[in-house]
């Protein structure tokens, strides 16, 4: 078939990948982050995984990183401070309809999420499932994990323990308004 212009469609099948999966949660909360920053409302940062250097090539007069390791385990993916308490978060998102795998929650993450709140810091879990984004407090987690044996977290608990988190434009996700309503009620 001839097209305008001689251009030809192409039609491929896409292939499907999990790696980039929590992108689209990662990139609301960098956005809402960013907006949090510029309206001075909070210091929210993703925190960078170290990685240690083994070789490097130089390509066009830059330096190309060739290779490379994780030197050590990241804990949660963002952290700062937020009406003068520490806050620490990770943000996970799920294709399963039926239930939260924990799987998604490293033991060092669980053991950094009781030790924030050991001490007295503000931290949580923003899950992303069935097209909508919850926050569950770290304490509901631990609580879950520490009286259940399964593997998962369903997602009728997630319904009804978590806290739903209202998308819009600016910020993307306005997680802050629900930490207001969980951590600052009453004042």
């Amino acid at each position: 078939m001839q097209y305008p212009n001689n251009i030809k469609k192409c039609y491929t099948k896409l292939s499907v990948s999990h790696s980039n999966r929590g992108m689209n949660l990662e990139n609301a909360l960098n956005q809402s982050n960013e907006y949090y920053l510029k309206k001075d409302k909070a210091l929210i940062y993703k925190k960078p995984t170290p990685i240690g250097v083994v070789d490097v090539a130089y390509k066009n007069h830059k330096k190309v990183i060739e290779k490379a390791y994780f030197k050590e385990q990241s804990t949660l993916d963002y952290n700062g401070l937020y009406r003068g308490k520490y806050i620490e978060f990770d943000a996970k998102e799920t294709l399963n309809k039926t239930a939260f795998p924990l799987s998604n929650i490293h033991e060092h993450q669980t053991k950094q999420i009781r030790d924030v709140i050991k001490h007295g810091g503000i931290v949580f879990l923003i899950i992303r499932m069935n097209n909508l984004t919850y926050l569950l407090t770290g304490e509901s987690y631990i609580d879950y994990i520490d009286t259940n044996e399964r593997k998962s977290i369903s997602y009728k608990y997630i319904e009804e323990k978590a806290h739903l988190i209202k998308e819009g434009y600016q910020p993307q996700l306005d997680y802050l308004k629900t930490v207001d309503e969980i951590y600052f009620k009453g004042e």
